[in-house]
Formats: structure tokens, C-alpha cells, sequence
């Protein structure tokens, strides 16, 4: 044992020398305290020689802002490609549930949430330490120079059994808790229903109807349990459509436009070359006929043409037109998962060059296909939604009628519909044509270990096509750009239960509702930060996108949002907001000072007539036999006057053994109403301080950068970052007595004076 590094005289830290290590074992692993692996090549006697000596002692508890650390390593480097000759040098941080980097000098940390992470690749090693390039599913790809190897190694090794589980029940949305007392788990759940949305939309009526052959999932498990389908379809229509198509997605009603027309959404028929069902054909007639305002429906595919005719070969494909009476049917080219997933890993390495050109970006961009994979979805929406407005009819399917399905179906009802443009609204849309029909979210965002060509952008794309339409309308959206990254960064962190699960049965099955939060709760408490301040509720017409290929843009926001020097210091939204926002606050607090003034003027009013009374009085007693002095019409003069006059009197002067006095009238009596309104006046910023002076937050210090938001203390009229300035209340200046956020600082003076 000379050429061994030599024992540690603590065991804690003995017992660190193995933290993390998971080397390969034979069946049954020699163990060190009963819990720590030990290499096959250390003895028994030195194992059992350790135990006796060093008797195990749990190593001391490392916290960081309030997390368990596993593992802290010092010396670190962050490499910005951008400035990759001056790296950062900094701790790196593993919880149980993020990778953090801390900066010292600049007083930056950088937090990686785990279910955040796409993939982890170990670099070769260089001459100063071991690389570890991580990339995320929101974009950010970071790279971190490790001083050991050993120690990277460690690293790689817990990321890759942290950032995807094999069990749902891992995910981090069952172990997440908040310290908001606001946010109670219950919250959100409730807020959509999928018979309210209906309703809504004047469903059920005499065309169409409730389904409850579907309420335990037997007619189709990945649909939800209540289906509306034309009123004339019957059991036996349901049953023989429902077994002709593939899944068992028959065709089921997701929008009804005023005017009758309606869009539904199934999966491709099982025809293969030649086969037809009945049952299925008399279904697609009875949609039809729900629309009395034309003789004819569309049905349309939203595979190329090539990709469904392969399908036949499987047995599967598309509608013979001879066998279907009235219908058209439309090819319209939308590409497959794999296609997509191709492509938008083209776009990552576009956006990660590390000295990037005009003509090398362009390029790049080109050849990845992204834009013109956008189009094509926006293009099939549009044509959807122009049938639709004509009062024709549509039936929508791709393969299965989950992924290309769900994208053209709600993008049509964006068009179409003002309500699926507000909030409320946006969130109704996905709870309704992705997550009551069944769009695979946690195969699509890879959330557990899987098949990973299952893994495809297909909601990222729904957000871009939203984001698309925002640039050419954005006054018809009631949320902004960062509503749809927090939608987006959501679904893909499982931090609340919301997206886990492939459709509605697994969520029940995993009892979401009752062990989880819900995104949406969580978002309500923060709906000023999704607001556009340029929304225009009346304009409520359907919106006609002009796809020119020039009206295509890229969007940086999204797939660049974590490079520093490309973005604008304050987006201009935020700039509108935060001036929306102050004049709010100084107009509310002039209605209040309004209305202080006026409290005050009655009270002078009240006191002159009890002034005049007391005057009388004193005249007629006093001074009866005697001529007055000439009254002077000065208040003030009269005041001191009669002031003097009484002090000067004698003891036996009626108005002093009267209760009337005339210092009780004019000071004793303002003096809480002079200071209410002092406190009134103070608790209102009357100035705010530019955002665009502000480098670091006040509180933490923590640098402000494109990505983070920037707050103002409606009290003080400080800036601050989100996490400085998470409460809200009501201030004594404002005469609406809503909350608005403040400052953990101006929080507490405010409860300390408050009653």
C-alpha cells in the first residue's frame, strides 16, 4: 500500500472518494459501510479494516439558495463560443434537481434543470481539463471545462441517469413542492373543461351530440372520454368507423364555426388497396349533413402524397373518392416526425457555429428545411380555415391523428376563432386538441428513456406557427412572447404535471390532478407577464396570414435566446408594459388623492360652520353690551384673534368651561388625517427608474440579461429581477385596492404600517 494515496483520518471523507462512482460490478458488489461500491480489486480485509477504524459518518449537508448539493466542484470553466478565449471561471453546483454555475466575479449563476437537458457529450480531453458539452431542450447549449477527468466523469455519469428516468413516476413533477402559499396544488386543474369549451361553441344541438360509448376508454383509448359525432350516427356507425381506422380515432367534432361548418379529426382509414368499411362511409356522410349550407365537405390528408401511399402497403392509407359520395379530398404535404426531428437538429447546428457568416447562417438555415417545414403547416391551416369560413366542412387526418393533426386543427381554430387568441383562450385550445386528443407529449418531448425516434418538435412548432401570425398580427393576441416560451419550457421540464402522459387516460391513471401542480395555476399568478400591450380585443375578424416566403421569419427569440449581443437590451413590449403600467399606477393614485381632497374639503366645510357657530356664540354672550371689533374676512386673522381673545379671557369665559375648542377644531382633529395621507402619498412611486439603467438586480445583484425580465417595484420604483420581487399587495395610494408587485423591502414596511 506505499504507492496508495494515504487514508484520510475522516471517514466522511473517505467515504467521498467513491461519491458518485458507479463502476461496473460481478453479481454482487463488495459494499463499504454497507452502502458505498467498492472496486473488485480492494480486498476484504482492507474493506473490513476501514469499517473498524473509521466508523461511517454521513458527510455534512452542502445547501445552495435552499438545495441539497451533491457535488461541488471548484475551478470550473463555462466556455461562451462567442468568447471562447476568455472563459468563465466558476463552482459548478449539482442538486438533486439542477446543475448550477456560479460565477463569483460577475455575480452570475447559471441554472440547468435536469429534465431540461436533450443530451450530454463528453469531449476530448485538452490542457486544461476534461470538456462536458450539455445541450437543452430550450436551446442553450453550454460547455464546461472540468479540472479532473475523474471528476467530469462523475459528472457525465449522474447526468445521464438524472436528465431522462425510466419510470414516469420519477419525473420531477412528483417530487416538485413550492414555497408559494398562493399556489395551492389544487390550483389549475379545474380551470378547463372539455364540456364547457363545447358549450361554448353551442355543442351539443340538433346536428351534433354527446358520445358515451368512449367513457371508460374502450372505444378509443387515446381519446377523451367525451366525444361529440353527429347526431344520426348511431352505435353501429360508431363501433364499424371506429375499428376502420387506425387507433380507433374515429371521426370526432374540434371546432363548430357559427355558420355550421365544422372541422373533425380522425386517423387514416384502414383501406390498404382495395378494402372499404360501410360504417366508416356512412359516418363521414352523416358530418356532412351537419352542415346544411353545402352539399359537399373536404377531407384532408396531411401527408404527402408518397407517404400515404406507402401506408397502403401496410394496410392502412387514404379515402377512396369513388366510395366516399360528396367528399373532396386534398393532399397538402406536411412532413413526417422524423423529417422534422432531422430538421430542426440542422437548425441547432446552424445556430451553434462558432464563427458564423451571412452567407454561412443563410445557408445553413436554408438546407435545414425549418422554415419551409413552418410554411407548409401554416399553409394547410390556412387552407382549413378558408374552407371553414366559406361554410364548407372539414375532415383532418394524417396517420394516426395525433402529431400534424393537432397542428392544423388548432392553428385553423386560431384563425378562425378570437377567443383561442386571449390567455384563457390559447390554454383551452391545447387542453382541448392536444391534450384531450391525445397528443403524445411525453414521447414527443422525450420525458422518460425511450424510443428516441419517438422524439419529435411537433409542439415547438405549434408555438412557431403561433409566433409567425403574432408578426403579421400582433395587435389580434392577447399574450405575448414570452407567454409561448413558457409554454414551451414547460412542457418540456415536467416541473408540473400538465404535459406528462401520452393522452387523457394516462393522466388519470397517474393520478396527475391529485399529485402534481398545474402549469396553469402557476401561470395565473403571473398573467401581467404574458400581456401584449398592443392587443386590440374588437379586431375579431378571421386572420388571412400572407405566406410569402419573405413573411417566413426566423425566430431568434426561440432558437437563439441564450446568445448574448444579438438581442435588443429590453424588448420593445417589455418598454410598453412597463409604461402601461406606471401610468396605471400614477392614475389610480390620482383618483385616490382626488378623492382625499374632496374627504377634506367637507371636513373644512363641517369645521367653518362650527367655527361660525362658536363665533356667534361668543358675541352674543361676550361682548352683548359692548360694540365688536370690525371683523376682518381672513380666516387665518380671525382664527388667531379669537385665539388670543380666549386665552387672555377669564377663567369664568363661557367657551372655556364649553367643550368647544378651537385648537381641537383645527389641529387635534387633521392630525391622523394629515398622516393617513402622508402614508398614502409615500406608497406610490411617483418616478420609475429606466430599465435601461439598470445593469445588476438591487437585491442580489445578479446581472440582467436578454433573457431576463426586468420588474418595478410599484412602491419604491426600483428595478428588480423576478426573483427580488415575488410579492404583491394592495398600497394605501391606490384607490382600486388591486395588488401589485413590490419589493421584498417595500413588502415588509407596508405590512409593518398597515392596520
Amino acid at each position: 500500500m506505499t504507492d496508495a494515496e494515504p487514508l484520510s483520518p475522516s471517514a466522511s471523507t473517505f467515504k467521498q472518494n467513491f461519491d458518485l462512482v458507479t463502476p461496473e460490478f460481478e453479481e454482487d458488489p463488495k459494499l463499504l459501510w454497507g452502502s458505498v461500491p467498492v472496486p473488485p480489486f480492494v480486498s476484504d480485509k482492507v474493506v473490513t479494516w476501514v469499517e473498524e477504524n473509521f466508523p461511517h459518518q454521513p458527510p455534512p449537508t452542502v445547501e445552495f439558495r435552499g438545495q441539497n448539493v451533491l457535488k461541488k466542484i471548484e475551478n470550473v470553466r463555462m466556455i461562451d463560443r462567442y468568447n471562447s478565449k476568455n472563459p468563465t471561471v466558476g463552482v459548478l453546483y449539482l442538486t438533486a434537481t439542477h446543475l448550477i454555475f456560479v460565477d463569483p466575479d460577475a455575480n452570475k449563476e447559471t441554472w440547468v434543470l435536469y429534465m431540461h437537458i436533450a443530451n450530454v457529450e463528453k469531449l476530448p480531453l485538452s490542457t486544461t481539463g476534461s470538456p462536458l458539452l450539455i445541450r437543452c431542450k430550450t436551446f442553450l447549449s453550454i460547455t464546461f471545462v472540468i479540472p479532473k477527468e475523474r471528476e467530469c466523469h462523475d459528472v457525465y455519469t449522474t447526468l445521464t441517469k438524472l436528465y431522462q428516468p425510466v419510470n414516469i413516476k420519477n419525473l420531477y413533477c412528483f417530487q416538485y413542492t413550492t414555497a408559494a402559499k398562493e399556489l395551492p396544488k389544487a390550483a389549475g386543474w379545474d380551470y378547463f373543461k372539455l364540456e364547457h369549451e363545447f358549450k361554448r361553441m353551442r355543442v351539443p344541438n340538433d346536428q351534433w351530440s354527446v358520445c358515451a360509448l368512449n367513457q371508460n376508454y374502450e372505444l378509443c383509448d387515446t381519446y377523451p372520454q367525451q366525444l361529440y359525432v353527429p347526431a344520426e350516427a348511431n352505435t353501429q356507425i360508431l363501433l364499424g368507423s371506429s375499428r376502420f381506422r387506425s387507433k380507433g380515432r374515429l371521426p370526432a367534432l374540434t371546432y363548430l364555426h357559427s355558420n355550421k361548418a365544422s372541422i373533425c379529426r380522425c386517423s387514416q382509414p384502414l383501406s390498404g388497396f382495395s378494402a372499404r368499411c360501410l360504417e366508416d362511409e356512412q359516418m363521414l356522410e352523416t358530418v356532412r349533413k351537419t352542415n346544411p349550407n353545402c352539399n359537399f365537405m373536404y377531407v384532408v390528408d396531411t401527408r404527402p402524397r408518397i407517404n400515404a401511399m406507402a401506408n397502403r402497403a401496410a394496410g392502412k392509407g387514404y379515402e377512396n373518392e369513388a366510395n366516399y359520395e360528396n367528399i373532396k379530398f386534398q393532399f397538402l404535404g406536411i412532413e413526417n416526425i422524423h423529417t422534422m426531428r432531422a430538421s430542426l437538429q440542422k437548425v441547432i447546428e446552424c445556430c451553434e457555429q462558432k464563427s458564423p457568416t451571412m452567407s454561412g447562417f443563410l445557408s445553413a438555415l436554408e438546407s435545414s428545411g425549418w422554415l419551409k417545414h413552418i410554411r407548409s403547416i401554416l399553409d394547410t391551416s390556412c387552407f382549413i380555415a378558408n374552407a371553414v369560413d366559406k361554410g364548407i366542412s372539414v375532415v383532418v387526418h394524417c396517420s394516426d391523428g395525433w402529431d400534424r393533426t393537432a397542428q392544423v386543427c388548432s392553428l385553423a381554430a386560431l384563425m378562425l376563432d378570437p377567443y383561442y387568441r386571449t390567455i384563457k383562450g390559447f390554454q383551452a385550445l391545447i387542453e382541448k386538441d392536444w391534450l384531450a386528443f391525445g397528443h403524445k407529449f411525453s414521447d414527443r418531448c422525450g420525458h422518460i428513456q425511450n424510443d428516441p425516434k419517438e422524439v419529435s418538435p411537433v409542439f415547438t412548432q405549434l408555438l412557431e406557427c403561433t409566433w409567425q401570425l403574432m408578426q403579421q398580427r400582433n395587435d389580434a393576441f392577447e399574450f405575448n412572447e414570452r407567454f409561448l416560451l413558457i409554454l414551451h419550457d414547460h412542457v418540456m421540464s415536467c416541473q408540473y404535471g400538465t404535459f406528462v402522459g401520452n393522452c387523457e387516460k394516462d393522466r388519470l391513471d397517474l393520478r396527475l390532478a391529485e399529485k402534481t401542480f398545474s402549469l396553469w395555476g402557476y401561470m395565473s399568478n403571473h398573467l401581467n407577464e404574458y400581456i401584449n400591450p398592443l392587443y386590440r380585443p374588437e379586431m375579431d375578424e378571421t386572420i388571412k396570414p400572407n405566406l410569402a416566403p419573405q413573411n417566413i421569419k426566423f425566430w431568434r427569440g426561440m432558437y437563439s435566446r441564450f446568445e448574448s449581443g444579438i438581442h435588443p437590451r429590453e424588448p420593445l413590449e417589455d418598454l410598453l408594459i412597463a409604461s402601461k403600467d406606471h401610468c396605471t399606477s400614477l392614475e389610480d393614485h390620482v383618483q385616490h388623492l382626488t378623492k382625499r381632497i374632496n374627504s377634506f374639503k367637507n371636513m373644512l366645510s363641517k369645521s367653518a360652520k362650527r367655527l361660525q357657530g362658536g363665533s356667534a356664540a361668543l358675541q352674543s354672550r361676550y361682548n352683548a353690551d359692548t360694540r365688536g371689533p370690525i371683523e376682518v374676512n381672513d380666516n387665518r386673522y380671525n382664527y388667531d384673534r379669537k385665539l388670543s381673545e380666549l386665552s387672555a379671557a377669564d377663567d369664568d369665559h363661557p367657551l372655556k368651561t364649553s367643550d368647544f375648542s378651537f385648537s381641537n377644531l383645527s389641529i387635534s382633529e387633521y392630525n391622523n388625517e394629515v398622516e393617513k395621507v402622508n402614508d398614502d402619498i409615500n406608497s406610490v412611486a411617483v418616478e420609475w427608474k429606466s430599465l435601461r439603467s439598470v445593469v445588476n438586480c438591487p437585491t442580489c445583484s445578479i446581472p440582467f440579461d436578454q433573457i431576463t425580465k426586468k420588474n418595478h417595484c410599484w412602491k419604491c420604483g426600483e428595478v428588480f429581477c423576478s426573483r427580488c420581487i415575488d410579492k404583491t399587495l394592495a398600497l394605501p395610494g391606490h384607490e382600486s385596492g388591486n395588488p401589485v408587485p413590490v419589493c421584498r423591502q417595500c413588502f415588509r414596511v407596508v405590512q409593518q404600517v398597515s392596520p
